[in-house]
């Protein structure tokens, strides 16, 4: 299962007011764990000005853009890394509407929404009446920002790839176990990490105490022949 986690930065807070994508950051899940694949571009806006309450945001300038390309230059790397996978965001609508008015510009069709995944919308779900803000939920699952000191569309990605499998299950999710002995796969199994079981060179040892042990003894002698346990001990 292939999951796309993605973030982006903006002039603003409008695309139906012009308002363009400067930064887009995302990364590659497979069966819920990062595969180390990555996308970020900062991208050149054309003719928009960059609000300045978005700029206090993620600190990027025009001038700092200047020679970046557009949002048509980067198509094709885009639509290669977003192109197959389930699309996660956060407050997902923004961001979509977003790539949905910079695809217009380039003649292309809008994202399909069904492809989307609103990490905002499983925590409203998931805890009702909460702060459910990106930084409030690392803070719920205890996800360091220290690095963070402004918004970054890579960086806001990794946390929130985090914080979707804690929503979604926690790292468990996904994981299988392979008994040593014995081959249970076949042809058709999806490839996963496996994580084979060992047998010990030696047993643990007994972590009662002989007082707890004693105790036990007493009990069971005073309990005598009649225990119920009594009918399966030798089987």
């Amino acid at each position: 299962m292939r999951e796309i986690i993605f973030d982006t930065e903006t002039t603003g807070l409008s695309p139906e007011n012009g308002d363009r994508i400067i930064e887009i950051g995302a990364i590659e899940l497979v069966n819920r764990f990062p595969t180390g694949n990555t996308f970020h571009e900062y991208l050149h806006p054309g003719d928009q000005e960059i609000h300045p309450d978005a700029q206090r945001i993620h600190g990027i300038s025009r001038e700092q853009l200047k020679d970046k390309p557009s949002f048509g230059d980067i198509l094709p790397k885009f639509q290669e890394f977003f192109g197959d996978g389930t699309l996660i965001a956060h407050n997902a609508r923004f961001d979509v509407g977003f790539f949905d008015s910079e695809l217009a510009r380039v003649g292309q069709p809008p994202v399909d929404g069904t492809r989307v995944v609103d990490t905002l919308a499983i925590a409203k779900r998931k805890f009702p009446g909460a702060r459910n803000s990106l930084d409030a939920l690392c803070d719920r699952f205890g996800i360091s920002r220290a690095t963070r000191t402004l918004h970054g569309a890579l960086l806001d990605s990794e946390l929130l790839a985090d914080v979707y499998i804690e929503l979604t299950g926690g790292r468990q999710v996904g994981m299988s176990l392979e008994i040593a002995s014995g081959d249970t796969s076949s042809a058709d199994d999806e490839a996963v990490a496996t994580s084979p079981l060992r047998k010990r060179d030696r047993p643990l040892g007994s972590r009662l105490s002989t007082q707890e042990t004693t105790a036990h003894n007493t009990m069971i002698e005073n309990m005598g022949d009649g225990a119920i346990w009594n009918r399966w001990r030798d089987v």
